[in-house]
């Protein structure tokens, strides 16, 4: 290691990986530091059950990770990631027996709504859809001081996405598709109320159509894996094993980089209050499942999508949200997003036997068990999913936090996504990835874009850091 470096990060999550590839990429010597025994953060991949059955105790699917402009932009599948599509990105049973789905296809899509909102949602996606790769790149960019490619496109996007989902489903008349939107814009645990969530969930559906919603061959560590090995070739180093209390704990370098929540970096950088109004959301509670076979689904679709929502309708998904993140209470008949990634990935479990992953929204730090709740609620779309449980493994926000401190009262999103955080986070700002000191910055999902396993906040930071390092 050289006696002075460019730049080091702290955190061997997606964004701060991006951001040392981003650096290393072009220069600059760069070093990893991680407080865990192994890199991943949010895309990590574990045995956490029964041998042989590897689990993702975070993220499983990934319509951000295949639709994001930094990834795509590096050569990762040279370094053994591949992307695996299931038949269906996603598929919401509903109680009637049926599903609506989320298909690559927008035809198939708007179908399974019924006739009187296929043309409603045709009409709403295919303006965006056309130019989604210009439009992923404006909103997912440094913000405010970015150029938009496509202005007219993006503020069209505005018009329709800043709004309430509330008031975008009005233009739906059946309850399916309000059904499928409401758990779209619930996959970021906002209340279906909040500022901007009407673009959230247009963006989930626009990455199914644009690329789909796929998981990683072997699990989510291949991510991870795949960018430490780009890094490492680019001649830069990871190290683990190493927790970071100060900034004197650490090599000297021209630039420290945080991938971490925005109250960790303030305690090492010594910046006291500074993000003392940064606010964290909901918790998850988070169950992965070891399967004797397949999820008996009583619908044909969700048996062959890799991510299934689990909500009776717009009101009881609501209500859901609601309780997790406003009255302070764990849901009675908790949202539920799931993958199963073996409809399309042999590699995770043994012959015949089935990973299964999902989570409910929780109030923050909350110390109850979600487990029943879970089970009676995929019980009304699965009967007998009990019977085929092998093992399980349970998570709340005091797990979730103790497994990976950026998930502060087991938020994932490592910071609420309502209000002006939707899109200023972590600070009302033009420079959003720099801090009171000059030679550190923020580069995890407390940063725009925001959460999701996408690498874009490593990437954007890194932007920040280089343009710093070339004026010194």
């Amino acid at each position: 290691m050289p006696s002075m470096l460019d730049a080091v990060v702290v955190g061997a999550g997606p964004n701060g990986l991006t951001a040392a590839v981003e650096l290393a990429r072009r220069g600059f010597s760069v070093a990893v530091f991680e407080a865990r025994d192994t890199i991943g953060g949010g895309a990590r991949t574990e045995e956490l059950t029964l041998p042989g059955f590897r689990h993702d105790p975070c993220s499983a699917a990934h319509p951000l990770g295949i639709n994001s402009p930094a990834f795509r932009a590096l050569p990762l599948e040279r370094y053994g990631l591949e992307w695996l599509h299931p038949q269906l990105p996603m598929a919401h049973p509903l109680l009637d027996g049926t599903a609506a789905v989320l298909s690559r296809s927008v035809a198939e899509t708007a179908a399974s709504f019924g006739p009187r909102d296929a043309g409603t949602y045709r009409r709403l996606v295919q303006p965006f859809l056309c130019r989604w790769d210009t439009l992923v790149r404006d909103f997912m960019s440094l913000p405010l001081t970015a150029l938009p490619r496509d202005p007219v496109t993006l503020a069209r996007f505005g018009l329709a996405g800043l709004p309430p989902s509330t008031w975008l489903m009005r233009r739906f008349r059946d309850e399916r598709a309000k059904t499928l939107f409401a758990g779209l814009v619930a996959h970021v645990m906002a209340p279906l109320d909040g500022f901007a969530t009407g673009g959230i969930g247009l963006v989930f559906a626009l990455a199914a159509h644009a690329r789909g919603w796929p998981v990683a061959r072997g699990g989510s560590q291949a991510v991870s894996d795949a960018l430490a090995a780009y890094l490492k070739d680019l001649g830069g180093t990871v190290h683990t094993d190493y927790e970071v209390k100060r900034l004197d704990d650490l090599p000297p370098a021209r630039a420290y980089v945080f991938d971490t929540s925005p109250t960790a970096l303030a305690r090492i950088a010594g910046l006291g209050r500074y993000y003392e109004r940064y606010r964290y959301g909901p918790g998850v509670f988070k169950l992965d499942y070891a399967l004797d076979g397949p999820v008996p689904w009583t619908a044909q679709e969700p048996r062959v999508a890799g991510t299934v929502q689990i909500g009776a309708d717009s009101a009881e998904i609501g209500t859901a949200l609601r309780a997790a993140s406003r009255e302070g209470r764990a849901p009675d008949h908790p949202f539920l997003i799931t993958v199963q990634p073996g409809v399309v990935d042999p590699t995770r479990a043994p012959d015949g036997k089935q990973v299964f992953w999902a989570y409910g929204h929780v109030p923050n730090g909350w110390r109850g068990d979600l487990t029943d709740a879970v089970e009676r609620q995929l019980e009304r779309f699965a009967p007998g999913f009990r019977d085929r449980v092998l093992a399980r493994a349970t998570a709340g926000p005091p797990e979730l936090a103790a497994r990976n401190a950026n998930y502060v009262g087991g938020d994932i999103a490592t910071g609420a996504v309502s209000g002006l955080q939707v899109l200023l986070r972590p600070k009302v700002s033009l420079f959003p990835y720099n801090t009171p000191h000059p030679a550190v910055f923020i580069c995890s999902s407390a940063t725009p874009p925001g959460p999701g396993v996408h690498g874009m906040s490593g990437h954007n930071a890194a932007k920040a850091v280089w343009r710093r390092l070339r004026q010194t």
